[in-house]
Order: C-alpha cells, then sequence, then structure tokens
C-alpha cells in the first residue's frame, strides 16, 4: 500500500530536520526499549547532537515509517536523510568502525584519557613490537564487561594515540571512554611474568572466595559473615560467627557504611551469590561469596561441621 503523500511528507521532513534523526520508542533522555536504548547509548558516544522521534506518541509516524523504509521494527537511524539501519545494524557498524566513517565529520573529537605504562611493561611491549610488521602499534580493548586485551595491530586513523613511556597505545573510541586512569604493568611471578591492567573504572563485584581466604579475612576482622540459609539449615549446620541474614538484619546492612566488608554463605554458593549481587546493587564494595558454601568450608576450614 502507498504511503499517504501528506505522511511522506511530514516523515521526509523529520529526515531532514537533523544530520542524524532516530525515530525510537521513548526520548534520547527516556528510552523506552533495550534496542532503543542500545543505539542512544552508542550515538551518545560519538555525536555530541541528534533528533530523537518518539514513534510511541505518533501512529501515524509509527506506522508510516514501516512503509517509508520497508524496515518493520524500531529503531531506525538515519544520517543525513539515508536509511542506516536498526539496532542490529548499528551495533554491528559500531564495532567495526564503520558507523564512525560513516557520521564523518559530525562525529565528536574523542577525549584522549590518562593512561600509564610502567617502564617493566614498555619494555615487554617494546620487545613484541620489534618482532612485529613495521608500523604496528599497541592496541588496549576494554570491552563493556570490562575485560582488557592487548593486542599488536596497524595504526588506526579513527582510534585514539596516546604516547607514554616510549610506547604508542591506540584504543577505539569506546575503550578510550572506560581508560582514564589506566595502568599497564609487567609483574614477574614463580610461573612466569605477564602483564597487569589496573582500571579504576571498573565497577565492583561479587568477590568468590574458597573456604580458607574467607576465614582469614574473618579471622582479620575484614569482613562481616552473613548465613542466608535457613533456620532448618542452621540446626544442622553453622559456622561460628555466622548471623541469619533475615529482613531485620538486611535493613541493618543496609544502614552501614558502603565499604564495610560483607561476607556471605548458603549451602552450596548459590543463594549466597544471590544475597551478595543485591547488595552489590545498593551501593556496597567490598562483597564476598563463599564458593561451595558451607559445604566448602566443612571439608577445608572445619570438619566439625556437619555436611548434609
Amino acid at each position: 500500500m502507498a504511503l499517504d503523500p501528506s505522511l511522506k511528507k511530514k516523515i521526509d521532513e523529520l529526515v531532514s530536520s537533523d544530520s542524524v534523526v532516530l525515530f525510537m520508542k521513548g526520548t534520547r533522555s527516556f528510552p523506552q526499549c533495550g534496542f532503543s536504548a542500545s543505539v542512544v547509548n552508542i550515538l551518545n558516544t560519538l555525536v555530541p547532537k541528534y533528533t530523537t522521534v518518539n514513534i510511541l506518541s505518533d501512529q501515524d509516524i509509527r506506522t508510516g515509517m514501516k512503509e517509508y523504509s520497508d524496515w518493520p521494527t524500531f529503531p531506525q537511524l538515519f544520517i543525513k536523510g539515508e536509511f542506516v539501519g536498526g539496532a542490529d545494524i548499528v551495533r554491528q557498524m559500531h564495532e567495526a568502525g564503520e558507523l564512525e566513517k560513516k557520521l564523518g565529520g559530525l562525529v565528536a573529537p574523542a577525549k584522549v584519557p590518562a593512561l600509564t605504562v610502567t617502564p617493566a611493561a614498555a619494555k615487554e611491549l617494546a620487545a613484541a613490537l620489534a618482532e612485529a610488521s613495521p608500523g604496528d602499534v599497541i592496541h588496549l580493548t576494554i570491552t563493556p564487561s570490562w575485560e582488557h586485551q592487548l593486542d599488536l595491530g596497524g595504526k588506526e586513523a579513527s582510534h585514539v594515540t596516546i604516547e607514554t613511556n616510549g610506547v604508542t597505545v591506540q584504543l577505539d573510541r569506546a575503550s578510550a571512554g572506560r581508560a582514564q586512569g589506566v595502568s599497564i604493568d609487567f609483574i614477574e611471578g614463580p610461573d612466569g611474568g605477564g602483564f597487569k591492567i589496573e582500571n579504576p573504572n571498573r565497577p565492583a563485584t561479587v568477590r568468590n572466595v574458597d573456604a580458607k581466604a574467607l576465614k582469614a579475612l574473618v579471622d582479620a576482622g575484614k569482613v562481616q559473615l552473613w548465613d542466608v540459609r535457613t533456620e532448618k539449615e542452621r540446626a544442622i549446620a553453622q559456622v561460628k560467627g555466622a548471623l541469619l541474614l533475615d529482613d531485620a538484619a538486611m535493613a541493618k546492612i543496609e544502614a552501614m557504611p558502603k565499604d564495610t566488608g560483607l561476607a556471605f554463605i548458603c549451602h552450596h554458593g548459590n543463594r549466597s551469590r544471590a544475597a551478595a549481587e543485591h547488595f552489590l546493587k545498593q551501593g556496597f564494595t567490598n562483597v564476598y561469596n563463599l564458593s561451595g558454601g558451607i559445604d566448602a568450608w566443612s571439608q577445608e576450614v572445619d570438619p566439625s561441621v556437619p555436611r548434609y
């Protein structure tokens, strides 16, 4: 069915209203679906200004866009009047560096993060470069899940370039946004050496510890130990000093300083992991979970604790 001429004109005007126009569910400041939010997050890293059209507020636009672009879903991205694609295509183009090229001069200059390469790391990286292809540099990638990877490769014109301690390091734009204050070191150990990358921007995570490591933390007074099991289970076996995590205890913990050391135990480590994740979301930064639960404690620390 042909698109109504008046509606087509309205959509033409919206598409040409800005160099970058995103037809989406919700707005830039309040996306109302995960796919729209993912494209907004990508665009926010690249362009300071773009227009969004909330298709939820105009049924005619929502219906007409599917015919206009011959694309059935939202969001839909237009750059300089040209339809680019939906969320998956935008993500793939971004990961391949193609979206930045498509945007051209609209892309805001990337901020260069402060990044440190220690002398020990610089020595190892220089040795690796000496065996690499001419013109290769060090590439540091920091993924959305905060994994860090060092690679060798040719210079990329679109990447952020940092010269530090005689070494050239390049980062893609997304990685550069996660790299402020990163330190790259090289540590020698009994089993050989390896790179150690410290990133102060990495969000806090639940730290899984074995029974012996947790006992050392408890003995040193660095953590409070909380038992998430039922009263029936606690009647069968308990770790000395572990407190019951009930509603009153949860309210008490939430009022504590956010850097308080918290450790959680259950039978095998699954329920306690969920409890630890809960308090991590409340802003606590020093959270531990006993891997293997009280069963591991009985086997590795205190055999007098009954197994069940």
